[in-house]
């Protein structure tokens, strides 16, 4: 991990971190990165793959219809709204950043 990593990264996150604050990240992510390639190094040979966490099944609770919200007072709500519908931030798609 670099600066320059950590300068897309915190774009695309959409951060701003001092430069003390920077210098910390990276030396956190550089210790973790450290640390995953470590366990790349752990031999799972003939070891099944997780698929859930807990070995006991989770209780469910029984699914029981209910009235949807109003679609007024679900606007109500909002600080953005347009018309009939919320209004969100522009969402960029994180694949087209090229710097």
């Amino acid at each position: 991990m670099d600066k320059q990593l950590l300068d897309k990264l915190m774009r695309m996150a959409k951060l701003e971190l001092s430069e003390a604050e920077q210098a910390m990240m990276l030396t956190d992510l550089n210790k973790i990165y450290g640390w995953i390639e470590k366990l790349q190094e752990v031999d799972t040979e003939g070891i099944d793959p997780l698929t859930a966490l807990a070995l006991e099944q989770p209780t469910l609770r029984e699914d029981i219809a209910q009235p949807p919200l109003d679609h007024t007072k679900a606007l109500s709500s909002s600080k953005y709204v347009d018309s009939n519908y919320f209004r969100v931030p522009k969402v960029k798609d994180a694949r087209n950043i090229t710097s």
